[in-house]
């Protein structure tokens, strides 16, 4: 199997230097670095990597700004690292097309496995990100949505791949839980996204309760 390639895009040069350290004794092959959205966004254009690592705060450009050219030019899957004091952030980066969600404080393991499965194509949603990034889906919402909106244009089977995706499942996840096929499960993803309006399954999730775009 491919070694993940990984831009880092942060600020802090310590930072970079302590992300680099944890992926590539883990096998992860960091192709570049940058302390800015600017530079993030050109990078990761030049070097394409299959994940960018991406700081939401940062001098000049912002890691949202960044996020957002990055997934509508198509180069990279976006991975975000946030802070506790970051929600705006947070449901802005969500909107621009960001997979995956970890806070700074996650382990060396916890980060390798999120930048392997958003190389694999799957969400990475750390249970606490997502649980503020509802709330302020919810504290956004319209009054009649705050008290819950059903999805009907969704089927049944594409509803219990919504909650395993709000839970943060991975494709093989929902598989063994569903008791249907990898490929399946892509398909009826797809589909979920697409009847949402959803641009990534980490903006799915946030949708999953309160159905505002």
């Amino acid at each position: 199997m491919t070694a993940p390639t990984v831009l880092l895009a942060d600020d802090h040069a310590a930072i970079r230097a302590g992300l680099r350290i944890i992926l590539e004794a883990q096998g992860i092959v960091v192709v570049g670095e940058a302390a800015d959205g600017d530079v993030a966004v050109r990078n990761a254009v030049a070097l394409r990597p299959d994940v960018v690592l991406m700081d939401l705060r940062m001098p000049g450009r912002d890691g949202v700004s960044a996020t957002r050219e990055i997934v509508e030019r198509g180069v990279s899957e976006v991975l975000v690292l946030t802070s506790f004091d970051e929600d705006d952030l947070v449901f802005g980066a969500i909107r621009a097309g960001a997979v995956g969600f970890l806070l700074k404080t996650a382990d060396a393991a916890t980060l390798t496995q999120a930048v392997r499965s958003v190389a694999a194509g799957d969400g990475a949603l750390d249970p606490r990100v997502t649980r503020r990034a509802l709330a302020a889906v919810a504290q956004s919402a319209p009054e009649p949505l705050r008290a819950g909106h059903p999805h009907p244009e969704l089927t049944l089977r594409e509803r219990e791949v919504l909650d395993g995706i709000a839970q943060g499942w991975s494709n093989a996840q929902l598989a063994e839980r569903l008791s249907i096929s990898v490929p399946t499960v892509k398909t009826h993803v797809s589909s979920v996204l697409a009847k949402l309006g959803a641009r990534s399954r980490s903006h799915a999730a946030a949708l999953s309760r309160h159905p505002q775009r």
